[in-house]
């Protein structure tokens, strides 16, 4: 046994794609009902380097090699969640700063606790380091011997402890007010006899809806809605969006239609058909002026496993399938405008991975200053998160596309998860045996818990009562407050990679990073 260990130790990047496969087999386990998907590839790593360390094999992964899993899961995470992102900073600045907020009581909270079971300050900073799961709190903590063992103690119910608050937030999903609607198609038959303008209901529907085809007389010609025609009484109309948008306006231009305007494809014809033309993506859809110039409209979006109603602003991304009605004579040629080729889909764009990584990186290591003194950096990570999000918000500069396709963003999302997750775990299991061979690792675990558990309660009871968080997104925001990436993917993988779980996550991700290490630093300085 002890020579199989000893092989790992010298190969390590066996060791690393071991404990990836492994991990992932048994996250696909149930374990009394519950998956835990990547997150089991941590676990994993521990198990297998604390029992190394038993049999004195020693196995480490060069730090490098964690770097970089974190450094392209965080920056492909701020891609695929920009958009919405910046669209939710202005209503969503009260809730960071709820989650500062929290993370500051924790601290608050960790040092009489940590005073009366006889605890030192090094110790106590690193086990709010470790209780919270970030290594560059550890780092602003000190690093120093007692400041690890803290952390390797306080960190494996860092990750337990908040996957539970993950679970009752989960619990609670089916109730979510913000679930995005399933999208539908009726054809209306106006009654209305004082000829209303169709972007003027696009417009008090906060263009959640969408006209796309119109028949004026009983056998006359299916033809595109303008935004600028008019809607007159007899004409049947055919909506598209949110069911219950969708119900509200047939219900206000007359009823809903036994014709089918989409049966109908003597003039207009409509097919899926994949965006793979780079000149077309980042752009809105109003920039392509694609009823001038090929007599066609977008109906819908579907970006990955969510269908989008097709607005003039729309930004349309690389991968993205989008449903085009046109006249029969002119698919083939805005078939060829699009692309239409599954390259969309993969197509990682390293001309955007390369740059947008480095400058996060650089930004990750900005020296901060402290209010005490000195200086802090906020690590790579949230710098490759903060590079992501305004690369993927922006979309376009100019010729150079500044994001990625969601299916390549959630590939690399995946593959830089799970390589930091088996680094990461590897690290905490060369320790934690050390840590539990100090006399104090029952004090320190106790702590621990406590700092845990206050920080978990907490941010479930303001996120679900406070702010009237859906459970879906509030399962990101305690993933991304804890900064704990195996908590996402476990949440990703519960509900099928629902967008609102990564915008949860980039909302609180970086102002917790930023926040616990300020913290740390306080601790440790006290």
């Amino acid at each position: 046994m002890s020579a199989v260990f000893a092989f790992l130790a010298d190969m390590p990047l066996i060791h690393l794609f071991l404990c990836v496969g492994l991990g992932a087999m048994l996250g696909h386990t149930p374990l009394f009902k519950v998956r835990l998907g990547a997150a089991m590839v941590l676990f994993t790593a521990i198990a297998i380097t604390a029992v190394g360390v038993t049999v004195g094999a020693e196995i480490a992964i060069p730090a490098i090699v964690g770097d970089l899993g974190l450094a392209l899961f965080a920056f492909a995470i701020g891609i695929t969640s920009g958009p919405n992102f910046f669209h939710s900073l202005k209503s969503s600045w009260p809730l960071m700063l709820g989650v500062a907020i929290i993370l500051a009581l924790a601290g608050v909270v960790a040092v009489p606790v940590g005073r009366l079971l006889g605890l030192g300050t090094d110790t106590i900073a690193g086990t709010y380091a470790g209780a919270l799961t970030n290594t560059p709190a550890l780092a602003a903590a000190g690093g120093t011997p007692e400041a690890t063992v803290g952390y390797s103690v306080a960190y494996l119910f860092g990750v337990i402890g908040i996957l539970l608050a993950v679970l009752a937030s989960l619990a609670y999903r089916r109730k979510d007010s913000d679930a995005p609607q399933e999208l539908m198609e009726m054809a209306v038959r106006v009654e209305r006899t004082d000829k209303p303008v169709a972007d003027e209901i696009v417009k008090v529907h906060d263009g959640q809806v969408h006209f796309n085809r119109i028949r004026r007389t009983e056998d006359g010609p299916t033809e595109l809605v303008d935004p600028g025609d008019v809607l007159e009484k007899d004409d049947v109309v055919t909506v598209v969006g949110p069911a219950d948008e969708v119900k509200q306006v047939a219900h206000e231009l007359g009823h809903r239609s036994s014709h089918h305007l989409s049966d109908d494809r003597r003039n207009l014809d409509f097919r899926r058909i994949t965006i793979s033309r780079p000149s077309i993506a980042g752009r809105e859809i109003r920039s392509l002026h694609l009823e001038k110039r090929y007599g066609a409209t977008i109906s819908r979006i579907r970006r990955g496993d969510i269908d989008m109603v097709a607005m003039p602003d729309s930004i349309l991304q690389l991968g993205d399938r989008i449903r085009v009605v046109v006249h029969r004579e002119g698919m083939d040629r805005i078939t060829r405008y699009f692309g239409d080729s599954t390259r969309g889909l993969s197509d990682i764009n390293p001309i955007a991975g390369g740059v947008g990584l480095t400058l996060g990186l650089l930004i990750g290591h900005i020296p901060l200053p402290l209010p005490g003194g000195g200086t802090f950096t906020i690590g790579a990570a949230a710098g490759a998160l903060i590079m992501g999000l305004i690369m993927g918000r922006i979309g376009r500069i100019g010729r150079v596309i500044t994001t990625l396709p969601y299916t390549a963003a959630m590939t690399l999302t995946e593959f830089g998860l799970l390589i930091f997750l088996a680094y990461a775990g590897t690290r905490a299991g060369g320790q934690i045996l050390d840590a539990f061979t100090s006399g104090a690792w029952w004090r320190i675990a106790i702590l621990g818990a406590v700092i845990t558990t206050t920080m978990g309660v907490l941010i479930y009871v303001v996120g679900r009562w406070g702010f009237r968080q859906g459970g879906t997104r509030l399962s990101g925001m305690i993933a991304g407050m804890q900064t704990q990436p195996a908590l996402l993917a476990y949440a990703n993988g519960r509900t099928g990679f629902d967008p609102r779980v990564g915008l949860g996550y980039a909302l609180a991700y970086p102002t917790a990073m930023v926040t616990k290490i300020l913290v740390a630093t306080i601790l440790a300085a006290l």
